[in-house]
């Protein structure tokens, strides 16, 4: 997973009014916050889906106050942000086909307990057992 990559599902320069080249572009980019239309390029692009964001990333309400006041996320919702989209991305890498990616995410998954992915993602400690896995079907020992 490239930092272009996951710019592009952020909505990209257009969205994010910089070019994003490495690692480090996206993290000065997390660090001094994330448009707000880059989480609702996520949405858009159905990424995720508009109470997923609101669970995972930004609540509704807030959103909405960010949208009005200058239109910048937090560095700890931009983080959060390009934590799930980069999991979500990994997931459709993973398994080939975005359509089943998204239903993945969304299944409860025996080896994790149980749990759905997505719903994982709302802790970095989450979205690393969620990469495990993927990194599992990746090469053919889990699905």
């Amino acid at each position: 997973m490239t930092a272009q990559t996951l710019a592009g599902y952020l909505g990209g320069r257009q969205t994010l009014g910089r070019d994003i080249r490495s690692e480090l572009d996206l993290e000065a980019a997390i660090r001094i916050g994330l448009p707000v239309k880059a989480a609702e390029s996520v949405v858009k692009t159905g990424a995720l889906r508009a109470p997923e964001l609101h669970e995972l990333v930004i609540p509704r309400r807030t959103l909405a106050h960010r949208k009005s006041s200058g239109g910048q996320l937090s560095s700890a919702q931009s983080d959060r942000l390009a934590r799930v989209v980069r999991v979500v991305a990994s997931a459709e890498e993973a398994i080939g086909d975005g359509a089943k990616a998204a239903r993945w995410l969304r299944k409860p998954n025996r080896a994790l307990q149980g749990h759905r992915p997505l719903d994982l993602l709302a802790s970095d400690v989450g979205a690393r057992l969620v990469e495990q896995e993927l990194g599992r079907i990746e090469h053919g020992l889990g699905a």
